[in-house]
């Protein structure tokens, strides 16, 4: 048995179209990361925030999976229940390549979260106009997204993956942002090989074994390749 843990991050979408939040400037799609990602924010000018993810809510429609994504499923066919995909991207890209074993740590673009209830429904809809909650019936729903000074999601479920897994490749993402940035660490200190893939090197704090530089489309269907062929002999 290999157990093996992908973390992805907004490098692997980012060739299906879907912006990074580090951008230039420090500015996600023409707004400041403190004017729309931050409960802050959200409590001083919900109408902005709201229409804010309502545009992404709407772009996502527009955007597909692209090989990475789809190299991902197919590792999941394979290993099965060996793999876990941690995400830290709201887009449903995974789902739709056909990744069923995912985690959205940081959170889904197309649920929203009630604030007087803690449901979390699935939504497609604008939120600016303040649907009523489908559980509860009051006007408090939200984006269902992780924003900066909230916790993210399932950290225990994933801190035991991480823990018991022999392989761990880290995807597009900047490893800038915790909890998800020490996992690569975690995973060496219990002995997993750690692989990263992106487009160019980060600044781990703990040396990945491997650190291999590409488009995400390209050495993420590489590296699959590699883990079926060692799964086949």
């Amino acid at each position: 048995m290999t157990r093996i843990v992908v973390l992805t991050g907004a490098g692997i979408s980012a060739e299906s179209g879907v912006p990074t939040f580090r951008g230039a400037e420090g500015l996600w799609e023409g707004h400041r990361i403190e004017d729309v990602a931050t409960p802050e924010a959200f409590e001083a000018d919900p109408d902005t925030v709201q229409r804010f993810y309502d545009a992404r809510r709407r772009a996502l429609r527009t955007v597909g999976p692209n090989a990475a994504h789809r190299a991902l499923a197919r590792l999941e066919s394979a290993y099965g229940s060996e793999l876990l995909v941690v995400t830290q991207n709201v887009d449903d890209l995974h789902e739709r390549a056909g990744s069923i074993r995912l985690i959205h740590m940081h959170g889904e673009l197309r649920r929203a979260r009630c604030t007087a209830c803690g449901a979390r429904p699935r939504w497609d809809d604008d939120l600016a106009d303040r649907p009523p909650c489908p559980v509860c019936r009051r006007p408090a729903l939200r984006p269902d997204v992780v924003w900066f000074g909230e916790m993210p999601y399932e950290l225990a479920r994933i801190e035991e993956a991480v823990v018991a897994c022999d392989v761990f490749c880290a995807i597009g993402t900047s490893g800038a942002v915790y909890p998800a940035a020490g996992y690569a660490a975690l995973a060496s200190a219990f002995g997993a090989h750690t692989v990263e893939l992106n487009l160019e090197p980060t600044d781990a704090v703990v040396p990945f074994d491997e650190a291999r530089t590409g488009l995400a489309s390209e050495a993420v269907p590489a590296w699959v390749d590699e883990m079926l062929a060692r799964r086949a002999t």
